[in-house]
């Protein structure tokens, strides 16, 4: 049995309500068929107030062991280094962190915020907040750049706003029943399984990527044209199986409409939500997309978007789901 202790940092908990709405496996299956002892979750434990410190004191102990250490937000430095904006069971919540991380076997970051800081950590970013073991794109975070667990591994992070619960849960089993070795990370720690892809595959607009036809207002989305041109979309640039792996096993933000933020990308968020950029996509000369998938120069990609477009045929520019 692989004992699972999660906690919470700086965050608005969107992981915790993806995790518990887990459905194959459900988080009642990774106990009764996987063998996982959640020792204590914020959400679905039950201890309280002293227990919750007796607990996290005999792990620390090493009275009970602990395989798996799941955190979620940020870790909260500040004021001034002391973590005293973030206090849990008598201590900055920072000090529980880095003294669970240095005797589980394990170490999890669930979410961007705990896996690179996220939208918290963008400057001023006056509370101080940082990964576990990655500022933004910078490698190091609250852990630092060396940190490995005893099990071997790094901090394995798992980004997302928030992360598919599929994401979670799979990496979770695979640790509980002794295939870490099975998981590749790359160089941002994320399991290649999910992130080696990127958003944009099996999108079912991607045939009006290849056309560079665009949709031009939201809306559009969900019938004609690529949301990548206009509005921001950034599924071509962002590794995730989002269209892959479904969220309720039904849709993705492409395919209800909604341009792909980019949020398992640790430059996330984008442009530090900069005023004009946020769903509107960057341009040079007001025509050619700043970020581009092709490695060709502007030029080159000029061309070819031009032999696109005239090369499209008619249905691409016509709106196919009528009523």
């Amino acid at each position: 049995m692989a004992t699972v202790l999660w906690l919470h940092g700086g965050a608005c908990n969107g992981n915790t309500m993806s995790f518990l709405n887990a459905e194959y496996p459900s988080v009642c299956d990774l106990v009764t068929d996987f063998g996982i002892e959640i020792l204590w979750h914020p959400s679905a434990g039950l201890e309280m107030g002293n227990q919750v410190q007796a607990l996290l004191r005999d792990i620390l102990a090493e009275k009970i062991p602990l395989d798996i250490f799941v955190f979620e937000g940020t870790v909260v430095l500040g004021p001034n280094g002391t973590g005293r904006y973030n206090m849990f069971a008598g201590r900055p919540m920072k000090d529980w962190v880095y003294e669970l991380a240095h005797v589980a076997k394990f170490v999890v970051a669930v979410g961007n915020c705990a896996s690179q800081g996220n939208i918290p950590a963008v400057p001023p970013n006056p509370t101080e907040s940082t990964g576990l073991q990655f500022h933004k794109t910078k490698k190091g975070g609250f852990l630092g750049e060396h940190f490995v667990s005893r099990g071997g591994l790094p901090v394995i992070n798992i980004p997302g706003c928030p992360a598919h619960y599929d994401w979670i849960t799979q990496i979770l089993v695979a640790l509980a029943v002794g295939r870490a070795s099975d998981i590749q990370l790359d160089e941002y720690n994320r399991p290649l399984t999910f992130f080696k892809t990127f958003s944009q595959t099996g999108c079912t607009r991607v045939q009006f990527h290849e056309w560079k036809i665009s949709a031009e207002e939201f809306g559009q989305g969900t019938r004609k044209g690529c949301l990548f041109y206009e509005l921001g979309c950034r599924g071509p640039l962002t590794h995730a199986p989002c269209n892959r792996i479904l969220w309720n096993g039904v849709s993705s933000k492409q395919r209800s409409g909604h341009p792909c933020i980019g949020c398992t990308e640790f430059a996330f968020p984008w442009f530090d939500l900069a005023p004009g950029t946020i769903f509107k996509t960057q341009k040079v000369a007001g025509v050619i997309p700043k970020e581009s998938v092709y490695e060709a120069d502007k030029f080159t990609y000029m061309l070819h978007a031009v032999t696109a477009r005239i090369a499209a045929p008619k249905w691409a520019t016509e709106d196919i789901f009528v009523v």
